[in-house]
C-alpha cells in the first residue's frame, strides 16, 4: 500500500506528502509508513523533507515512526525536516516537547531555502 506521493530534487532532496486519502497517522499505518520512510535514507546524505499536510492526527505509534525516521537520517548522515504541520498536530508536538527536538519548518519551500542556506 502505497501512503506517500515522493518527489525527487537535485542535491539528494527528497518531498514526501501523505497521499490525500490519509489524515490520521495512526497504528494502522504505522508499520507500512516506517518500511517506506525508512527506505528513503538508503544512500547517504539524504535531505528528507516529510510535509504533514492534511494530517489532523498523529497517534504515539506515528511519533514512534518520526523518532525512528530521524534517528536513521542521523546514521547515515542524512537530514529531516517536517513541515505543513496543522494546529492541533503541533499542539501534540509542543505537548511531547517534540518541537524542539525536531527540525520543524513552516511550508516545503522555507525547508528548501533552509536547506541550500546550510
Amino acid at each position: 500500500m502505497e501512503l506517500f506521493n515522493i518527489e525527487k530534487k537535485e542535491n539528494n532532496i527528497i518531498i514526501v506528502h501523505f497521499k490525500d486519502d490519509i489524515k490520521k497517522f495512526n497504528a494502522l499505518i504505522t508499520d507500512e509508513a516506517k518500511k517506506q520512510l525508512n527506505a528513503l535514507f538508503d544512500a547517504p546524505n539524504t535531505k528528507l523533507i516529510l510535509s504533514l499536510e492534511g494530517i489532523k492526527y498523529v497517534d504515539s505509534s506515528g511519533f514512534g515512526v518520526l523518532l525512528s525516521l530521524m534517528k536513521t537520517a542521523n546514521n547515515k548522515y542524512g537530514f529531516l525536516k517536517i513541515c505543513d504541520i496543522s494546529d492541533d498536530v503541533m499542539e501534540l508536538f509542543k505537548l511531547l516537547q517534540l518541537h524542539n527536538i525536531f527540525d520543524i519548518e513552516n511550508t516545503v519551500e522555507d525547508c528548501l531555502k533552509s536547506f541550500s542556506a546550510t
